[in-house]
């Protein structure tokens, strides 16, 4: 609604919950009567009879009724003022715009919009109460006749429960779209999904992390995670398939586990040690190769030096990096000798592997550890047909208590029954829809099909995004911009004195342009870069810059001065000219002086210091040109010329003025007036009754299809100049206004007074 005081919009215009006088008193002395009387009209003769009211120049349909409502789809489409318009940008909850664009392409068209009221005048009892704008949906205005409307409302009544409200007669908006409030507590919710807390069995919650971790997840309808069937299918196909796999390595036979449970572990410390223990077998063969060259190959000793004097506690890389072993034999030593920091590791592969293979042994050749491989050959290809992988962590044991118990089957019973509730859950997105249609459909019918909340006085329309104060006045036409380049294509068709501002938010951390319409006032104050501050429809306060102004007329009062400013300016402007270029000459004048002067003084030094010490005689200076006087008498006489001619045309003028009588005279005065403002008043004026507000929207991504006009008297609704509070008194002693004293006023007002009754008396006698 428009709030037309010069305050900033106060949280109650906004609330939810409470209608406003204007729209009760409205639709009660109003909308109510006329409606019924369409609803006689309508049973009498069989068709629906619409109502036209003449709003901005243009016949637009009036929405009375449940009855327009439900034959909406009769209303010819050339008679709608929009024809779709965007998703977004809107003072419209956009999760029921959204709802309302079934084909998601971001845009509210004619069908849709038809689509969405014979859905909802299908589910309702009382078609009548839609153009109430109810913030609520009464659970006795479902109509349950229907099977649809059954669900609906048997859904909306399990909300209720869910939410800890059984005992509540009404959903709000805030309550149907809370789905994750609706489900929280709820352990079956017809996603499929099943969460840890879909049971009380401390075994089968465990099993669902499990499930979850090894094979994936998914997110419930209440922000759990939980699994699906398909996780669940996953899980056991990967355990039974690990489990096969397994199974045949167990057969006596085999061969695949030369080391039994251990040939894993085994393998494992084999490869730890391989390239380190390859490595010295390849340091032998060097030195055997070069006799002479094992000292230097033995690295220990000439680094020691350099590692001797840090803490080797810090330096545990350096030493790993040296040999497992030293002394480089034939065979390694495995107990004796060893490098620290690779002896838990060689101990290990001792006691799992070498011991069994070799068993006695405290020295390795090379020919033995060559036939290691060997030995997981059969192994190293069971590895690499492994089946399962996913769910090898668990152990075989684990795997395969899961495989026998009964646990599968209690969590495909969970999936089932959380199945089974699909319907009905699925149930609170038609009740939220139908919730949101009931408290919001009305609304963009007003903003779409008709202007009506634009027009109405005190209303706000959904594409106006709340109120700029700026240079003492307030602007309540504000539009947010989606698409700036089309703005500065369209907008100046409008007629409209548009101002761009680029707004930031502190408070929500957000930045966006709007549009504010000038149509009171004057202009003369507004410039790019100046600051100012919107207040949102939230009564948010933004920061505030002008960045482009699209100048049109504004007012009529403003149109009568415009040609006595603009000569104003035109003045200020020649003689601000003629006082720089005065200026410039002066500079330049000073300038060429200094230039002279100093010209002088450094010739007058550079013949001091000259060899010769007699004195160069300075040069003449040049003759000053002599008076013209006949050339100053021409100048003379031109300027006498001009201002006799000047003189002339005022004391015809004045002549003329004074052989009036004295009622023409003030006539005379209105008349020069009239002469010099009119053609801007009445251009202003054709201008100012053609204002049209739809290049503006059509440049957000509207289809406007009517004019929508701003003539004089409503623009100045939308702005309002600045005013002193009713009762208000005000001290009229300026403590910085220049003093001045009473007695010249009074001698100036006497004097006039005289000279009038002079001149009176003088053509009545002469």
């Amino acid at each position: 609604m428009h709030h037309r005081s010069d305050e900033p919009l106060e949280e109650e215009d906004h609330n939810p919950n409470k209608k406003t006088t204007i729209d009760m008193k409205i639709h009660k002395e109003v909308l109510a009567p006329v409606g019924k009387l369409t609803n006689l009209l309508n049973n009498e003769e069989g068709e629906h009879i619409w109502q036209f009211s003449r709003i901005g120049g243009e016949n637009r349909v009036n929405l009375l009724s449940g009855a327009d409502l439900a034959n909406l789809e009769s209303l010819d489409q050339k008679l709608w003022t929009a024809l779709s318009c965007p998703v977004f940008g809107m003072e419209i909850d956009d999760r029921t715009l959204a709802l309302i664009d079934t084909d998601n392409d971001q845009r509210i068209r004619v069908p849709e919009v038809i689509a969405a009221a014979k859905w909802l005048v299908s589910l309702v009892n009382n078609p009548d109460d839609l153009v109430q704008q109810n913030h609520a949906l009464p659970l006795s205005a479902i109509n349950t006749s229907s099977e649809e409307g059954e669900a609906i409302y048997h859904s909306a009544l399990q909300i209720l429960r869910n939410l800890g409200r059984p005992e509540q007669t009404a959903l709000s908006v805030a309550e149907v779209s809370d789905l994750t409030a609706i489900l929280a507590d709820a352990r079956f919710n017809g996603d499929g999904v099943i969460v840890e807390d879909s049971t009380d069995d401390e075994e089968l919650k465990k099993l669902i992390g499990i499930i979850s971790t090894l094979t994936g997840s998914a997110t419930d309808k209440s922000g759990k995670t939980g699994i699906t069937e398909e996780h669940l299918n996953d899980f056991f196909t990967q355990c039974t398939a690990y489990e096969a796999w397994y199974a045949a390595a167990e057969q006596e036979d085999s061969g695949l586990l030369p080391f039994g449970t251990g040939t894993s572990e085994a393998y494992a410390s084999y490869l730890a040690l391989k390239s380190k223990i390859d490595d010295y077998f390849l340091r032998c063969k060097m030195a055997e190769f070069d006799k002479g060259s094992a000292a230097q190959w033995n690295l220990f000793q000439l680094q020691a030096e350099q590692l001797s004097p840090e803490n080797l506690a810090e330096r545990t890389e350096a030493i790993a990096a040296f040999p497992i072993a030293m002394g480089y034999q034939a065979e390694m030593p495995l107990t004796e000798g060893i490098n620290p920091s690779w002896r838990s590791l060689l101990d290990k592969l001792r006691a799992v592997l070498l011991t069994p293979l070799f068993p006695g042994r405290d020295r390795l050749s090379q020919e033995e550890w060559d036939s290691i491989p060997g030995h997981f050959a059969a192994w190293n290809e069971w590895q690499a047909a492994k089946a399962g992988a996913a769910v090898e962590p668990l152990g075989i044991d684990q795997i395969r208590a899961y495989l026998k118990g009964e646990a599968e089957a209690a969590i495909r019973e969970m999936i089932a029954l959380d199945k089974s509730l699909e319907v009905e859950i699925n149930n609170i997105g038609r009740v939220e829809r139908l919730t949101r249609y009931y408290c919001d459909f009305y609304k963009l019918l007003r903003n779409f099909v008709t202007f009506t909340d634009f027009y109405t006085p005190g209303g706000l329309s959904m594409f106006q995004a709340g109120r700029l104060y700026i240079d003492q006045r307030c602007c309540d036409l504000c539009i947010r911009v989606n698409d700036l380049p089309k703005h500065n294509m369209m907008a100046g068709y409008s007629g409209i004195c548009l101002v761009y501002c680029d707004c930031t938010s502190k408070t929500k951390n957000e930045k966006m342009t709007i549009v504010a319409a000038l149509t009171d006032g004057d202009i003369d104050n507004i410039m790019v870069g100046r600051n100012a501050i919107f207040y949102d429809r939230q009564n948010c306060d933004w920061d505030t810059t002008i960045v482009k102004i699209i100048d049109n007329p504004i007012s009529i009062r403003q149109a009568f001065w415009s040609p006595y400013k603009k000569m104003s300016r035109m003045i200020a402007k020649q003689m601000e000219k003629v006082a720089s270029s005065k200026e410039k000459a002066v500079d330049s004048s000073i300038s060429s002086g200094v230039d002279k002067s100093t010209s002088h003084v450094e010739s007058g030094i550079n013949r001091s210091i000259q060899a010769n010490p007699a004195p160069a005689a300075s040069p003449a200076a040049p003759a000053a040109p002599p008076f013209d006087i006949g050339k100053f008498v021409g100048i003379f006489a031109a300027i006498s010329l001009a201002l006799g001619a000047i003189g002339t045309v005022i004391m015809s003028i004045l002549t003329g003025f004074l052989k009036l009588t004295w009622w023409q005279m003030p006539l005379a005065i209105i008349g020069i007036v009239l002469a010099i403002s009119l053609p801007s008043m009445v251009i202003a004026y054709l201008k100012l009754r053609k204002r049209d507000l739809a290049p503006v929207l059509d440049a957000n991504g509207w289809a406007i299809n009517a004019r929508v006009t701003i003539n004089i008297l409503f623009g100045k609704t939308l702005t309002h100049l600045v005013s002193l509070p009713p009762n208000s008194k005000v001290n009229l002693i300026d403590p910085f206004q220049r003093k001045k004293k009473a007695v010249w006023p009074a001698l100036l007002i006497i004097l006039a007074l005289i000279a009038i009754a002079t001149f009176v008396m003088w053509r009545y006698y002469y």
